[in-house]
């Protein structure tokens, strides 16, 4: 795929500081690539993220928005997965309503570890974004 820089969606990463930031950060310490205009807002846990916060992105001219979730590994409780994923099928209706494609939005667990994961989930995200535009 080869696309202008300045052509490339803004996709914005809502990252948990346990468990997927550090993951992206060692993405960084690898000098694994991903696409440039990735930015990242780390939160404590992914299930705190409101989806007023998503929407906000979307209307301040993301692109897509990504959630690098705790998954099972949460330390903050047990019931993390089953709250992101209704958080995103909440913030997925607002979407609906507002006109905004449900799938630019979209979630996935990424260990403390899984660089490679996350990098391949930012160049697939991208390349949809790419060819919604």
């Amino acid at each position: 795929m080869t696309v202008v820089n300045q052509n490339l969606p803004k996709i914005l990463v809502f990252s948990t500081e346990k468990i997927s930031d550090p993951a992206i950060d060692m993405a960084g310490l690898l000098k694994l690539h991903y696409p440039p205009k990735v930015y990242t807002i780390v939160v404590p846990c992914s299930s705190a993220i409101k989806p007023k916060w998503i929407l906000k992105a979307f209307e301040d001219g993301f692109d897509g928005v990504f959630i690098a979730a705790d998954g099972t590994d949460c330390p903050y409780g047990e019931s993390c997965v089953e709250k992101t994923s209704a958080l995103v099928q909440n913030t997925q209706d607002k979407m609906k309503t507002k006109g905004i494609e449900p799938a630019k939005l979209r979630m996935a667990a990424i260990c403390s570890v899984c660089s490679e994961a996350f990098v391949k989930q930012m160049k697939t995200f991208t390349e949809y974004l790419v060819n919604q535009q």
